[in-house]
């Protein structure tokens, strides 16, 4: 009783109202475990139906947050952690979307795969609205872990599972370098808490640079491989074609938004004081990603592959916002990843109801003559293309206008 009392006394009531999406969420996840237990199998997709109505809620509840709320979790509207935060909700509700169909192609229409959907989302808005070390790590491992179990969804398939386990493992590997980065971090500045980190990082003497400079390297390297970043990008490919498409459309657009947002939780914040140090290795980083990706886009064969490089490409350009770290560079970031999750889902989406109908396949050259075959879902898949490629007059090329004029703004 004394050990509840006081647990009860550590939660924060302001807390409670900033986390009420995600608290809604793993609501509505938990229930649908049972769901899948009840209903019969011929009715999983009543599952998807209550999964879709449980993101409607959260959406609803992050709409109705419009101040910031202090606490262990700090939001603010202004600084685009809502638009954020919906971001993930948008794409989770698009992925349950396509979902209902690619499973019934597998023959997996398991309600399992919508909680795992739902939890995943949790951990990217806590990454979204964390403002502590051990609270953003304990929500990327919610992420990471449901991503392992969702890439290897279809047992059936050998190449599901071998891309399950490579990502699990080159996954684990990466989150012991970036916990091994919060933990040098953490020794210097005697906190988690990312605003009195950034107070006593940029106060710490100089015989403790050398500590802080590994420490930021381990955290950025972590992070890269999160984002898919050169040279921390060849788990992707082999991940995105294995996975089943639906997930590899969440894997490429949510989990890449999460990890940019707890990117720009940390090096904004935590590492702001020390940006002369980081913003270098982001640039060459970022060019790198920026060239490998559409190098080797433009010589694959296999459709998700191609867009697990374009995936890869996009990252550069997100990392570009990150080190603009100014108004225009964090517009861009918002735009770029709604815009990005929009037609990066939509060509998979397009993708999916092609294979449905016995159109195509997984090969870029069964595209041939798809004007032909289905007109509309050809222009559909022109558009988001083109969108991705940030074509002027696309939401793409908008996203990457702001993000080079922040870049510009700066003077890089």
């Amino acid at each position: 009783m004394l050990f509840l009392l006081q647990i009860t006394s550590l939660i924060n009531v302001h807390d409670l109202q900033l986390i009420a999406p995600e608290l809604i969420l793993t609501t509505i996840a938990c229930l649908a475990l049972v769901m899948e237990v009840i209903l019969p199998y011929k009715l999983s997709k009543w599952t998807a139906y209550f999964s879709l109505a449980g993101i409607a809620l959260a959406l609803i509840s992050l709409a109705a947050q419009f101040k910031s709320i202090g606490g262990s979790f700090n939001l603010n509207a202004l600084q685009g952690v809502t638009a954020t935060r919906a971001i993930f909700l948008i794409a989770a509700a698009l992925t349950i979307a396509i979902s209902m169909r690619y499973l019934d192609i597998e023959r997996e229409q398991h309600g399992e795969y919508y909680a795992l959907i739902l939890f995943a989302t949790v951990g990217m808005m806590f990454l979204g609205s964390g403002y502590d070390l051990i609270s953003l790590y304990i929500a990327l491992e919610l992420m990471a872990i449901t991503f392992y179990v969702l890439v290897a969804f279809t047992k059936r398939q050998r190449r599901s599972n071998e891309a399950g386990m490579k990502y699990f493992l080159l996954g684990a590997f990466s989150s012991g370098i970036l916990l091994y980065g919060m933990s040098l971090l953490y020794g210097i500045a005697g906190s988690t808490n990312l605003g009195e980190m950034g107070t006593k990082l940029g106060a710490a003497p100089a015989e403790l640079r050398p500590v802080l400079l590994l420490g930021m390297i381990a955290l950025a390297a972590g992070l890269f491989f999160k984002v898919a970043a050169v040279p921390f990008h060849m788990w992707a490919p082999d991940a995105y074609e294995g996975a089943p498409t639906s997930v590899t459309a969440f894997l490429s657009t949510g989990s890449k938004a999460a990890s940019f947002a707890l990117y720009a939780r940390i090096f904004f914040v935590a590492l702001g004081p020390m940006q002369i140090d980081w913003a270098p290795l982001l640039g060459i980083v970022a060019a790198l990603t920026i060239v490998v990706g559409n190098w080797a886009a433009v010589t694959q064969e296999n459709s998700k592959r191609l867009l697990a490089y374009s995936s890869i490409s996009n990252a550069g350009y997100l990392l570009l916002g990150l080190i603009a770290n100014n108004t225009y560079g964090n517009i861009g970031l918002v735009i770029y990843l709604l815009v990005y999750t929009l037609m990066n889902i939509g060509a998979f989406g397009i993708v999916i109801s092609l294979r449905r109908r016995g159109i195509i396949g997984d090969n870029v050259d069964d595209m041939t003559g798809l004007a032909q075959k289905a007109p509309g879902m050809a222009a559909m898949m022109g558009i988001f293309m083109l969108s991705l490629g940030g074509l002027p007059g696309t939401g793409g090329f908008i996203g990457k206008y702001f993000l080079l004029w922040g870049l510009l703004q700066r003077g890089e």
